[in-house]
């Protein structure tokens, strides 16, 4: 099936946000008809309303679409700059990502406001990495000696990048950078191997893959086929947030 400019960005969103929803982190209580909807490349209004619901992910894509004069928050570029990384990162201004990250977190988090705040005035971009990372409280709780659960929950919930050694039907195995605690900061560790899900019920989000495909993941799902400049961009970014992590206090949303 050939995707419309107009379905592509839906799509792309879909195909990163089911993995969390199946897990009942985010978005609509109906994450069946998600992967029935993506795996089918079926983009109406009813996806389009069910992607707004997705309330950690949707004010970013407003952030950058209104940085870049896009009307349409689900624009295929706009999607992208978000989950994978593209240079309409760059347009944000950071006073505009200060003034959206106290609009949404200084609410919940009072007193401690001011470390976040900074943070994404300092070099943070509205990178899903920078949600996950320096958004959650997962670092502050690796600082505190906490490290198998937070370590897991950082390395799951980024976007991570992989490629394909082995494509099955169901599973594929991919070589994967995870991310390493050394006791004071994060980084990227040595490649490792890991099995994991293209497809349920014969329900897959990815276009094909083959062995030597690089490829996306969220949680424990293959997302998306990527190119090898999009490879170089997610990881940058993913860097680029981990230097931004590493230098500022811990945050805590609780």
């Amino acid at each position: 099936m050939t995707t419309s400019p107009a379905s592509a960005g839906p799509l792309l969103f879909a195909r990163y946000a089911y993995p969390p929803n199946a897990l009942g982190y985010c978005g609509a209580d109906d994450p069946a008809t998600l992967l029935e909807r993506t795996a089918a490349e079926a983009v109406d209004v009813d996806l389009r309303r069910t992607l707004r619901t997705f309330e950690g992910a949707w004010p970013y894509l407003e952030l950058i679409a209104h940085a870049s004069g896009i009307s349409d928050p689900l624009h295929a570029d706009v999607v992208e700059a978000y989950w994978i990384g593209n240079q309409l990162l760059h347009n944000v201004d950071p006073r505009a990502m200060a003034d959206s990250m106290e609009d949404r977190f200084k609410p919940l988090l009072g007193h401690r406001w001011s470390p976040l705040g900074e943070a994404s005035g300092d070099g943070a971009l509205p990178h899903h990495s920078f949600h996950v990372i320096g958004v959650y409280p997962y670092v502050g709780m690796l600082r505190t000696g906490v490290v198998e659960q937070p370590l897991r929950v950082l390395d799951g919930c980024r976007i991570r990048w992989g490629r394909v050694v082995e494509a099955g039907p169901q599973r594929a195995v991919v070589r994967v950078q995870p991310l390493l605690w050394d006791g004071h900061h994060l980084h990227l560790s040595h490649p490792r191997l890991e099995t994991v899900t293209t497809a349920h019920s014969g329900l897959g989000l990815s276009r094909p893959l083959v062995p030597g495909d690089w490829c996306s993941l969220h949680w424990d799902w293959v997302c998306d086929r990527l190119t090898p400049s999009q490879v170089r961009r997610l990881r940058g970014y993913t860097v680029r947030t981990l230097a931004v992590a590493n230098q500022a206090p811990a945050t805590v949303l609780s």
